[in-house]
């Protein structure tokens, strides 16, 4: 990475690195089933969540933190959860709401009513629709299904095109990212096409380090090696956002999965290397087959967002500021835990390695802490609980002058 290589991301971009934390939600006709993947043949009429309330589900992610929600439209069956006008395999056909209800409406509601963004998954594949085996007649179904969802829901943060199962299958993305822009200019797209987001390439949530922000592919889906073919407007810069089931595997609820549920250390260690590594986490917690997040999985949220605060809302010293070298003076010596700096990435990934070093007052010197490179949108360094009057951060390789949007300690 030299001078030349230096780009920024676009406003947009921006804001969704800002979200920082969003929630994943697969609810479909694989809730009624005990599946993950279902092969398009199960019953409409199997759809009937008794107690379905999104304004639930946004509340639990609201509350705990995070800023924006993804819904599963359409998974890999085919079923779709609003009443599309392109296949009779959805809502409209369930006993739900007698045929009438919209849990993309609901969502996207409950989303706009709570200020948090709202993002929609649409799966490329799809193992229903009887024209899928010809790709000119499947594109026009799936552009028709797409601007439905583009055109008739509000504002969209993100579209989520997942690569599973169309391995080796070419869609029309020309024509799919035109319509994105067209009539959703500022929702991110996920990893195809021309994406302004990409796969962080694992399903664990966490990002390998360095995780740079500048990118020209990434892994199609976890059932290939292959590495997508983005069209040729796709930015340089192409931020990781790195998914992970809040359940152990399992994407969809599924009955007596209570002892899969991720402990609370997990999922911090989780956020310490997605968040922390400068990406963006988007945690899936599902509804069960009532139409309700689990009391167990609300539990768990909220104790994750409560301990993100504990551990990061309350800096014991903070500052901010340009050049190679940053000081931060602490009130009297302090017991330091963790380390938290944010470029300001809107000038671009200037730093390339820098070190921090802590000052004890015992020892009267310098001793180094913690040697890194990428820092981006926020690097969290965890110190274990050295004592200090002062950090300071040094840069040791960048392009152009760093500029820290924040530099802070706990």
């Amino acid at each position: 990475m030299d001078s030349k290589s230096l780009v920024v991301p676009s406003a947009q971009q921006l804001q969704w690195q800002d979200f920082e934390m969003g929630m994943f939600c697969h609810f479909g006709i694989n809730t009624f089933c005990n599946q993950e993947w279902g092969e398009g043949l199960d019953s409409p009429a199997l759809f009937n969540p008794t107690s379905l309330d999104t304004g639930q589900w946004v509340r639990t992610a609201k509350e705990a933190g995070f800023r924006y929600f993804v819904l599963t439209a359409k998974h890999h069956d085919g079923f779709c959860l609003w009443p599309t006008k392109t296949t009779d395999y959805s809502v409209k056909s369930s006993p739900w709401k007698d045929g009438q209800g919209d849990v993309v409406k609901e969502c996207a509601e409950a989303c706009r009513e709570a200020g948090l963004g709202f993002g929609i998954y649409l799966s490329p594949w799809d193992r229903h629709e009887p024209c899928y085996a010809d790709p000119g007649a499947y594109n026009d179904f799936y552009i028709a299904q797409l601007t439905e969802l583009l055109t008739n829901y509000g504002p969209l943060v993100e579209l989520w095109f997942d690569g599973a199962g169309s391995e080796g299958r070419e869609y029309d993305w020309r024509r799919i990212v035109d319509i994105v822009k067209e009539y959703q200019p500022g929702a991110m797209m996920f990893n195809m096409g021309a994406p302004t987001i990409r796969w962080v390439g694992n399903e664990d949530g966490t990002a390998p380090y360095p995780c740079w922000n500048e990118a020209e592919s990434a892994r199609a889906s976890m059932f290939t090696q292959e590495m997508l073919q983005w069209l040729p407007d796709t930015p340089n810069w192409v931020p990781a956002e790195c998914d992970v089931p809040i359940r152990k595997k399992h994407w969809f609820w599924h009955p007596n999965d209570e002892s899969s549920l991720k402990s609370l250390e997990h999922l911090m260690d989780v956020y310490e290397r997605s968040v922390g590594h400068g990406c963006t986490l988007l945690l899936n917690v599902a509804p069960d087959n009532r139409g309700l997040f689990p009391d167990s999985d609300v539990d768990r949220v909220q104790e994750f967002g409560a301990e993100i605060r504990r551990r990061f809302s309350y800096p014991l010293a903070q500052t901010a500021g340009e050049g190679d070298c940053l000081l931060l003076k602490l009130p009297g010596e302090q017991t330091v835990h963790y380390a938290v700096i944010m470029e300001d990435i809107a000038h671009g990934e200037r730093i390339l390695a820098y070190v921090l070093e802590a000052w004890s007052e015992n020892k009267e010197q310098w001793t180094e802490v913690v040697r890194g490179s990428a820092i981006g949108h926020k690097k969290i360094d965890r110190l274990e609980g050295i004592d200090a009057s002062q950090i300071r951060l040094r840069c040791l390789e960048s392009v152009y002058r760093p500029i820290i949007r924040s530099f802070s300690v706990y």
